[in-house]
């Protein structure tokens, strides 16, 4: 098995982001996702105690280096048969394959790959050593908003940093370059803060609710009373002042989108995808008037996602009708 049949199981619009990408890119952003997704799969294992999580999350970007195949056998042996993707079990039993496509890279990409790693796990750290992890336990909130946006640019930012890396190291970007880093760390939170707002309602039955208690008590709320439905238009206020906050963000994307040179197509395809699909799943979020259901299930359907790839040609020559395109997406919410 290698990394593209993984990455396709495990998930569809990134393996569709990925295809589009220029050839030379490819394996290095392929394998920082699985290495990614390989330690997010330790983080939310149930087969482990939240210690022994904390151990191997805290291990795995030292596993990285060391590539010891007992140790990653063992890893392997404490983690497999827990989750109900067939995919993601065969991804626990490929370490050692991940590893060695790993070495095949170049060191500067090693490093940048690193790099991310280690923010995603710290990332996860937070998590582990935040929130409860017994079932059934109330959840718990983040303090303030500077720990929102701090856990946002460890699971959204740094990977928008990675990307950004990537492109700046292969085709020539007149921006300066940590303006251009900067504008990519911001796409990266828009992305993660729609992950959270998507989540809320699975997230919070596991104990985890990342809205900060601040917010919570303006709305006069507490995290418990996010576990029920009614209580979605108190929750109203929150959602919105994320949504703003993630839209803020995604504006980043039209300067970024300029930058990317019309030779490379399908590298402009792969940012333009998640952030047109962010900004839609964002509105689908902001409609939803009853959040906290858990049946209430926000998702971007096919059909959209092939509708943005259809329509993508008139975009990917153009940075006006990009910029455009995501305007009219950004303006639905003043409407």
């Amino acid at each position: 098995m290698d990394t593209e049949i993984l990455l396709k199981h495990t998930s569809r619009s990134l393996y569709l982001s990925v295809q589009a990408l220029p050839h030379a890119m490819r394996p290095a952003f392929s394998v920082a996702y699985l290495l990614c997704r390989y330690a997010d799969t330790i983080a939310d294992t149930h087969l482990l105690p939240a210690e022994r999580r904390l151990y191997w999350i805290k291990r795995f970007p030292g596993m990285i280096h060391s590539q010891n195949p007992q140790e990653a056998a063992q890893l392997a042996r404490e983690i497999s048969g827990g989750s109900e993707n067939p995919y993601e079990e065969q991804l626990i039993k490929h370490l050692i394959p991940c590893l060695n496509w790993f070495n095949q890279i170049s060191a500067p990409q090693q490093t940048i790959i690193m790099e991310v790693v280690q923010a995603v796990c710290e990332g996860m750290r937070m998590d582990l050593s935040t929130f409860p992890t017994r079932k059934g336990a109330s959840p718990t909130a983040l303090k303030t908003q500077d720990e929102l946006e701090h856990y946002c640019r460890l699971m959204g930012g740094m990977p928008g940093l990675f990307w950004s890396k990537l492109i700046y190291h292969t085709q020539r970007v007149s921006m300066p370059e940590e303006q251009f880093y900067e504008l990519g760390k911001h796409v990266g939170d828009a992305l993660q803060i729609v992950n959270i707002l998507r989540d809320l309602p699975k997230d919070l039955p596991m104990g985890r609710c990342y809205f900060p208690q601040t917010d919570l008590e303006q709305a006069s709320l507490t995290p418990g009373e996010l576990l029920s439905s009614s209580n979605s238009a108190r929750f109203e206020p929150v959602k919105c002042k994320w949504i703003a906050w993630g839209l803020s963000r995604l504006a980043s994307a039209k300067p970024y989108f300029r930058e990317l040179s019309r030779l490379q197509p399908g590298q402009r395809a792969a940012v333009a995808w998640p952030v047109l699909w962010t900004a839609d799943t964002l509105y689908k979020v902001y409609e939803e008037k009853e959040l906290l259901n858990p049946q209430k299930r926000v998702k971007i359907s096919r059909n959209v996602i092939y509708f943005t790839m259809l329509l993508s040609p008139l975009v990917l020559i153009s940075n006006t009708a990009f910029c455009g395109w995501l305007n009219h997406k950004i303006n639905r919410f003043s409407r």
